[in-house]
């Protein structure tokens, strides 16, 4: 099973909508890292088996700059998603790339492409 942490800046609503539907997803804010540094939200991910889901560009550099393998990170280049449409998104989205993330992946999503980028 995918297990999702939505970072701060994506709506915490999107975790308990998609709960209701048997999804795995926390929001930062849920668990006391809504003020964490971004290497902070991935350590707690890899330690937690869990795929960030972003709107901030700096996890991708993060994965480089410490040749990391994991966790997964989803980076999201669509602003101002509102909690039901974000639910969407990562309803539709997640499925079609959930082996890659299973193997360490970043993913760019934007509103008419999907690129992926193996860890491994």
């Amino acid at each position: 099973m995918i297990k999702l942490l939505l970072d701060q800046g994506l709506p915490r609503s999107t975790a308990a909508m998609l709960r209701t539907q048997g999804w795995d997803v926390v929001h930062v804010a849920e668990i006391g890292l809504s003020t964490a540094k971004d290497i902070e939200i991935l350590h707690y991910a890899y330690e937690h088996e869990r795929i960030v889901v972003t709107l901030d560009a700096d996890f991708h550099s993060l994965l480089m700059v410490n040749k990391l393998a994991s966790p997964s990170v989803v980076r999201l280049r669509m602003e101002g998603l509102k909690g039901k449409e974000l639910a969407a998104v990562l309803e539709k989205m997640v499925p079609e790339v959930a082996s890659d993330l299973k193997q360490g992946a970043m993913v760019t999503v934007d509103r008419k492409t999907i690129r992926i980028h193996r860890l491994k």
